[in-house]
């Protein structure tokens, strides 16, 4: 059996790779796990469980809640809710754990399993790994010690959670969005609900589209994968920006009032400068990753905000966050994490946050994302190729330097093994885009060379 933890959980197509019989199965693993580690010591084990949309979320969730109770936890289905709303709710109930039922923006046959540590935090991979360990061994016919009687775990519908949730988003806002007008994708989403209610709470003028969820529509041509619709409506309805949910809402990408997009990395330097001001951009440092556009990075640098870098993921950008007490982080793809009142990634905070400064000064979205220019950025992907020789091949260094030196300080080279497949991820970029594919290609073609 292959690792089942990836970077953001366990992820398959719903009833081929997921089964009921594995959702059930780590979700018994997980509560004799953190038993063994003393999280339940002294009281009653508690699990927040919620889901997306999807259909195959219905089986999913009851295996996984029969597993919980089974295995002696309490458990309080949440329902619908995002996967930061789950994570936010582990941690003001004081539960042991969350589990979150979700594929975020992958297409609606997949779904997934992730589970969240006391206070509403991802699950350490240490215990990831004990997790896995212990369910492949009951797997092949180890027998669980089992409660009887008043042990078993109790089930209760926790609808609260909702108002809960909108009720922290509005109350972290700095100010509201009073004469604001707003277009939310909501991708057919677990955030259908929960972002139209806090945006209007907030004071905006909504307008929302892709908030229709009906179990199979997820994503399909709608969210911050697809900004097409997005981008037409914000200019059809005359709104002041359009934000774009994936999912499970735990991204954020933006449209400004022209219909032109707003990525991750423009929305940090956007609410970066906005913490600053505000006093809360601890260290004065900003969290990125390797990706994060050199636009993003020389912007910050010019008005004096320092960039941490890490490997991509917001698994990554939430550990040096933690780590050094940084406030703010994250990567193109909208991932952000606002640390003081979020332990994830939250597309409608994040949302909520960007709206929020664009009432404050008065100033369009547009504008306050031109704080930074973003360079075209290429990325090839080169497969059937040895990709633990990346970083030694003489011959791949000699074609990155010769790239390097072509770009001097108005571009930059990145070379990334795939962490799933047998490919290498060669990304450039140049302050002209014909320039950047043409470097892109003369590499892509030295990998293969050099690693096929």
């Amino acid at each position: 059996m292959g690792r089942l933890f990836g970077t953001d959980g366990v992820r398959g197509v719903a009833n081929a790779d997921l089964t009921a019989e594995l959702a059930l199965g780590l979700s018994v693993a997980a509560a004799h796990v953190l038993a063994e580690v003393g999280t339940f010591e002294g009281h009653r084990p508690t699990a927040v469980v919620g889901r997306d949309p999807r259909a195959s979320g219905e089986f999913l969730e009851a295996a996984v809640v029969a597993g919980l109770a089974s295995a002696g936890v309490d458990v309080l289905r949440v329902g619908v809710l995002p996967t930061p709303a789950v994570a936010y709710l582990t941690g003001a109930l004081g539960a042991d754990f969350g589990v979150m039922l979700s594929a975020s923006h992958n297409a609606m046959p997949d779904n997934g399993v992730k589970f969240f540590a006391r206070g509403g935090h991802k699950l350490a991979d240490d215990l990831e790994d004990r997790i896995e360990a212990l369910y492949d061994k009951h797997r092949t016919g180890a027998p669980w010690d089992r409660p009887t009687g008043g042990g078993v775990g109790r089930v209760r519908v926790y609808d609260e959670g909702f108002d809960r949730y909108v009720a922290h988003l509005i109350g972290v806002l700095p100010n509201r969005l009073d004469g604001l007008k707003v277009v939310l994708d909501e991708a057919h989403g677990a955030a259908a609900r929960v972002s139209p209610e806090a945006f209007t709470r907030a004071g905006a003028e909504v307008v929302t589209i892709g908030a229709e969820p009906d179990g199979l529509n997820i994503n399909e041509d709608c969210g911050s994968t697809h900004l097409d619709q997005l981008k037409a409506a914000v200019v059809e309805h005359g709104a002041d920006l359009g934000i774009a949910h994936d999912g499970d809402a735990d991204r954020c990408l933006a449209v400004d009032g022209s219909g032109a997009e707003v990525d991750g990395d423009q929305i940090l330097a956007v609410l970066a400068l906005a913490l600053r001001e505000q006093g809360g951009l601890r260290h004065n440092t900003v969290v990125g990753t390797v990706m994060s556009n050199l636009g993003f990075k020389q912007a910050m640098e010019r008005e004096g905000v320092a960039v941490v870098q890490t490997a991509v993921g917001d698994r990554y950008i939430l550990g040096s966050m933690r780590e050094h007490g940084y406030a703010l982080g994250g990567e193109q793809s909208g991932h952000v994490i606002i640390l003081d009142h979020a332990t994830t990634g939250d597309g409608t905070l994040t949302g909520l946050m960007l709206a929020a400064r664009v009432a404050a000064t008065g100033r369009s979205l547009a504008d306050l994302a031109g704080v930074m220019l973003r360079l075209p950025q290429v990325l090839v992907n080169v497969p059937d190729v040895d990709k633990s020789r990346v970083a030694t091949s003489a011959d791949v260094a000699s074609a990155v330097a010769e790239a390097e030196a072509e770009l001097g300080t108005t571009g930059r080279v990145l070379l990334r093994p795939s962490g799933t497949e047998p490919l290498v991820r060669v990304m450039v970029e140049a302050a002209d885009i014909d320039q950047a594919r043409s470097v892109a290609a003369r590499l892509a073609d030295a990998v293969k060379s050099a690693l096929g």
